[in-house]
């Protein structure tokens, strides 16, 4: 074995790893605090540490007023304190470089030392950590690894010292808006230990770095920012620190699995490597939080975990009641079934508390209903559906009939049905004017761009229709510009993409400028779409037409429909209109 500190000596940089200390501060003592030692007094003590691969090095400036010591242990790698321990596995010749900075950023920086390292470890060629990372000796090219992006918790923030999750944890695509993110890959080769960043000339980062040098022309997007980024290649180690596993990344270019969040020293703890699965945690340098990253293999599928909905008719035993379950459930090694929740298409919906919960039902009502599981799994959403069909009414319904019209949904109190739009916006928020006639804290915005039929629409629950024999009218309260027309249609949803055909449909204008105004939409006397086929009619709310009863499920509502240029907004508020029968009241929110 030789081993050669030399003092003062500045040589060629090869690329290794190290062991590193806490940074070390100093309290302010003197005036010294606003300068930096000489170079005189910037020396270090370099001995051989627990093996012929470690060595330990303390620097020997002892003056006050110190902010950081930091190191750069001519591998391309940094440390940080006063005195820490460098790990040098591979032959090589490799200058040591301290740098001493005060507290108000003034430095002095000086080559301290030079190890010829002449010795080799072998040991890292048959580690599995570094096996799984890069392949091993037996894959020369490395191994590319990815954001786990359809995982929960692919990325992740917390407080220091945690698995940085506490905070945020990513679901599934969280980031899929953010193009540049999840096509990046990083490639680990042994060979050299070589780390390639690909990115295709973008990369994302924290905003605190987004000037570093290499990174230009950054611009946020989704909290961060994305920054036009040419990565060169750089260098990976893997080592144990203290009974803990660490990946070091560095190089000339800043280098990250996928997304820099500034992590001190380019240094990830490893929660977990296996061969198909990566899980690390760094530090951030700025704000000392813990960012969590979890990466797969790429072009690796992960295995899925899979399952059957079950449902089992016990009508002869129990009326119009019907059991549902998970059966043949396979869960692959490492996935989780974390929930699952029963939704029975009448309005009703079980959050079973275990994934092998049997849940049953009972219907009231005759009609055909989907019934569906949401299956929340470690890597996704598995949805399951069967439909049944209920022949008749249960014993115990009693059908409930109002002469009157009932509120659909107010935003701020009632909800019988949800109004969601399509190609459009449709959000609650204040009460732009509350003032009679709408004195409501919440409503609804309505904004559409580009889209001529763009919709807000209320969708009853499998099974129930808007009856339109005794009560005709649909009212809702509108807010916006002068002159613009809201169209209220009905249509029947079973026609799937050929829905428009059983529709009909009504105008308000809106009369007044940002002033709250009742429309209403009365269909008694008016004919429904011509194209309707056997169910066209010249008055919809004849007892003896098709479409009177049992037939509309859905209310769209449009403001200038046909109209496709431009941006278009209204407030509504307080939709209203003929009871539905079989739904007794609304849902209080």
């Amino acid at each position: 074995m030789k081993n050669i500190f030399k003092l003062g000596l500045l040589m060629s940089m090869l690329t290794m790893f190290f062991i590193g200390c806490e940074p070390q501060e100093f309290d302010s003592g003197d005036a010294r605090e606003s300068y930096p030692p000489s170079a005189e007094e910037v020396t270090a003590t370099v001995s051989q540490g627990s093996d012929a691969y470690h060595f330990n090095m303390v620097s020997n400036a002892g003056v006050s007023g110190i902010h950081l010591i930091k190191w750069d242990l001519g591998n391309g790698n940094v440390a940080e304190g006063k005195e820490i321990v460098a790990y040098y596995p591979l032959p090589g010749t490799y200058d040591v470089t301290l740098t001493i900075t005060t507290n108000t950023g003034a430095f002095t920086e000086k080559v301290v030392a030079q190890v010829v390292q002449e010795e080799t470890d072998y040991s890292i060629f048959s580690n599995e950590k570094f096996i799984f990372l890069s392949g091993g000796v037996d894959d020369l090219d490395g191994k590319t690894w990815v954001l786990d992006s359809l995982s929960q918790g692919h990325l992740g923030v917390g407080p220091a010292g945690s698995n940085g999750l506490a905070w945020w944890s990513a679901g599934p695509l969280a980031k899929q808006g953010v193009g540049v993110l999840y096509d990046d890959e990083i490639n680990f080769q042994i060979n050299g230990f070589v780390a390639t960043l690909e990115n295709k000339g973008q990369s994302y980062v924290k905003a605190f770095v987004s000037d570093s040098p290499g990174y230009s022309n950054g611009y946020e997007d989704d909290s961060d920012f994305v920054v036009d980024y040419t990565p060169s290649p750089g260098s990976w180690f893997v080592e144990e620190r203290d009974g803990k596993w660490y990946l070091t990344l560095s190089g000339p270019t800043p280098m990250f699995p996928c997304f820099d969040v500034g992590a001190v020293n380019g240094s990830y703890e490893i929660l977990r490597l296996e061969e198909n699965l990566m899980e690390l945690v760094a530090t951030d340098r700025v704000e000392g939080n813990a960012w969590h990253f979890q990466l797969i293999p790429k072009g690796y599928v992960k295995p899925a975990v899979s399952a059957e909905l079950l449902v089992n008719d016990l009508s002869a035993t129990a009326v119009n009641t019907y059991e549902v379950s998970l059966a043949n459930a396979a869960i692959p090694e490492g996935q989780a079934i974390n929930g699952v929740t029963f939704d029975f298409g009448d309005g009703t919906t079980v959050v079973a508390d275990n994934y092998t919960d049997v849940v049953s039902h009972t219907y009231m009502r005759a009609g055909t209903f989907m019934i569906s599981a949401v299956v929340n799994t470690s890597i996704g959403e598995l949805n399951l559906s069967e439909t049944v069909t209920v022949t008749t009414n249960h014993p115990d319904y009693v059908p409930f009939l109002l002469d009157e019209m009932v509120m659909y949904n107010d935003f701020s109190e009632v909800a019988m049905a949800a109004v969601v739009g399509e190609d459009c916006s449709v959000v609650t928020m204040a009460n732009p004017d509350r003032i009679y006639p709408n004195r409501s804290a919440s409503v609804a915005m309505y904004s559409k761009t580009d889209n001529p039929w763009a919709n807000a629409n209320m969708k009853l629950p499998s099974g129930y229709r808007f009856d339109l024999r005794s009560i005709s009218t649909f009212k809702i309260m509108v807010y916006g510009k002068a002159g613009d027309v809201v169209l209220l249609k009905l249509e029947n949803t079973d026609w799937g993409g050929d829905a428009w055909m059983s529709g009909v449909e009504l105008n308000y204008t809106i009369q007044e400028d940002n002033t709250w105004e009742v429309a209403e939409y009365d269909f008694a006397g008016v004919a429904n779409n011509g194209s309707a086929g056997g169910v066209f009619t010249n008055d919809v709310t004849d007892p003896d037409a098709a479409v009177s009863h049992d037939f509309y499920d859905i209310v769209r509502i449009m403001l200038n429909p046909g109209v496709g240029e431009g941006t278009h907004e209204f407030y509504f508020d307080e939709l209203a209109g003929p009871h539905v029968e079989g739904i007794k009241s609304a849902q209080i929110k």
